[in-house]
């Protein structure tokens, strides 16, 4: 959704974009390594299955949700005085739980506590899952690639990096087992910070092709 949104904000840089896509899921390890929040791990079980998220109502309750939308979104406005580019990053923050929501089997709340739990469980199925979140990532990158060029050869060779890693780690987590503890899965899912610096590096080299007046 980060790659995507750069065409009709081509003044944000794509790390910040892509922060706002992935905010939810930026969050919710260092809650983990806090102890905030919790998630059990089945090894036992096949690969959609080994994550049973029991408790993330700060990160990923609709509630919280609508909450960091208005605060990331709110935040950048009074900072930068842009109302469009605002909303566009609060509809991201917000896009990541109507993603989840796809593929999350029963486990996402509306609000803390005793919260009903949704999920279309589209994870049940690896085929489903390959096809949906791949059409979400090569339209994102078709419409990145046409709606801006690089300005040199680090802007395209750091974002085929990014771009390589993004594919790889997505395919690695598809057949990789269990991690060992929630601490190393909690330490783990913090590399998604790399995505983000390479974003912002990517992005620096390179310059939208249609800037609004």
């Amino acid at each position: 959704m980060g790659l995507a949104a750069k065409k009709t904000t081509p003044r944000i840089s794509l790390g910040t974009l892509f922060i706002a896509a992935q905010f939810l899921d930026l969050l919710w390890p260092t809650l983990l390594l806090l102890n905030i929040e919790h998630v059990v791990i089945h090894p036992e079980l096949d690969n959609a299955h080994q994550l049973f998220f029991s408790d993330y109502p700060i990160s990923h309750s609709l509630l919280f949700v609508l909450i960091w939308s208005v605060l990331f979104g709110g935040l950048y406005f009074l900072i930068k005085k842009d109302r469009r580019g605002a909303l566009i990053l609060g509809v991201l923050v917000l896009s990541h739980w109507l993603l989840d929501l796809i593929v999350h089997f029963h486990d996402l709340p509306l609000y803390p506590g005793n919260s009903p739990l949704l999920g279309f469980g589209v994870w049940g199925s690896r085929a489903a899952t390959v096809i949906i979140e791949a059409a979400i990532f090569i339209t994102g990158l078709i419409i990145y690639s046409n709606a801006t060029a690089a300005k040199n050869r680090a802007g395209n060779i750091v974002f085929w990096i990014l771009i390589l890693l993004l594919i790889t780690t997505h395919v690695w987590s598809l057949f990789a087992a269990a991690p060992p503890s929630v601490k190393a899965l909690a330490w783990s899912a913090q590399f998604q910070w790399l995505f983000v610096l390479l974003a912002y590096w990517a992005d620096a080299n390179r310059s939208s092709l249609r800037l609004p007046v």
